[in-house]
């Protein structure tokens, strides 16, 4: 095998295919990336056995071939090198690397132990504004839960119906539901559940195109955009009925802009850092929400903001870490509308524009 490519077009491809390398595993072929030249185009793919990424990338390819080599390794070197032609030469168990006056020699693996890539043999399928997408995992992606005995609330539940998406995600003491329009050709409803942080890497990726393919298996869901295809399993299982939650009951209705309220909850919290409990005092005839923490062995904290309140006197406490995700999936000049059942009932945070967003909080007892 022997071709050669651009250092700045294959530096960004590895930086697409580094996120299949398996980091932990007992496996050595899976801290590899799989390359594979032929017809003027280099292959590269990644496994950790949960997920699998495979992009391309166009090359002078003088000897077509395929080898394996450490992914970790020829990242770093890469990223050492100039912007400039690297060339690769291989022979049976190494690989020489030139790039004008840098030379490495890497001992390679065999490709034959490599595990074959999934096939793309997709039940469903269907096309996605890439960018919209993205902006609606950022909103939810922190709610997924990090209890892996608990698999289905690791997911975001993606659901295109009547060209209305929506993403959903929950970890059983929050729940966040994002909702906006999209045109879109399916005449199906189209559903998955895919594991959330592989959700928010795929949409991350530098390669990412204003169109993004997402199509599905029995157990895997795959991505497929640009030159790159990734392919992950699915979550399995059914997703919670999260609608039950919603309650039509509202006694306290709350409005305010997200840039008023983040600050103050991050000066009140300081005292909160044991005790994660934060009161929210609404007082309907002063118009004001007060927030207030306490901790026995430091001290009190409290501050009132001045708001539009519908409804009645209530107070409720709310984990203040949680109440700061909510914020930050939100800009600061967004307004915000915090409803309230009652003391012991969820509290339930709405945002209206091209993007629908609800974070409800279960409450925190005192």
């Amino acid at each position: 095998m022997k071709f050669s490519v651009s250092q700045s077009s294959l530096n960004l491809a590895l930086s697409i295919v580094g996120k299949g390398l398996a980091t932990n595993s007992t496996i050595p072929i899976l801290s590899g990336i799989y390359l594979k030249a032929a017809d003027g185009t280099i292959e590269l793919q990644t496994t950790d056995l949960n997920i699998s990424i495979r992009h391309k990338i166009p090359a002078n390819v003088e000897e077509p071939g395929i080898t394996v080599v450490s992914g970790k390794l020829l990242t770093n070197i890469v990223k050492t090198l100039p912007d400039a032609a690297v060339t690769f030469e291989s022979t049976p168990h190494n690989i020489a690397i030139h790039c004008e006056r840098s030379s490495f020699k890497l001992t390679t693996l065999e490709a034959e132990d490599f595990p074959e890539f999934p096939s793309l043999a997709l039940d469903r399928s269907i096309e996605l504004p890439s960018k919209t997408l993205s902006q609606m995992i950022s909103k939810v992606y922190r709610v997924t839960s990090k209890d892996n005995s608990r698999p289905i609330l690791q997911g975001i539940q993606l659901t295109v119906e009547n060209n209305t998406m929506r993403l959903v995600a929950t970890d059983s003491y929050r729940l966040a539901v994002c909702d906006t329009h999209t045109d879109t050709d399916s005449k199906e409803p189209f559903s998955v559940i895919v594991p959330g942080g592989t959700f928010h890497e795929v949409l991350s990726l530098p390669s990412m195109t204003e169109k993004i393919l997402i199509g599905t298996t029995d157990s895997q869901v795959a991505f497929v955009f640009n030159n790159t295809t990734f392919i992950s399993r699915r979550v399995e299982g059914n997703f919670p009925n999260y609608r039950q939650l919603l309650s039509s009951n509202c006694k306290t209705s709350v409005k305010f802009e997200a840039g008023l309220l983040a600050p103050a909850l991050k000066r009140v919290s300081v005292i909160a850092a044991a005790n994660p409990a934060v009161k929210f005092i609404i007082n309907v005839n002063d118009a004001t929400m007060t927030l207030e923490a306490f901790a026995p062995d430091q001290g009190a904290s409290s501050e009132t903001l001045s708001v539009e309140v519908e409804g009645e006197d209530i107070t409720i406490a709310l984990n203040h870490r949680y109440v700061a995700d909510c914020l930050a999936a939100v800009s600061d000049t967004d307004k915000l509308t915090l409803e309230l059942e009652g003391p012991m009932r969820p509290g339930v945070f709405k945002s209206y524009g091209d993007i629908n967003y609800l974070y409800l909080l279960m409450p925190v007892r005192l």
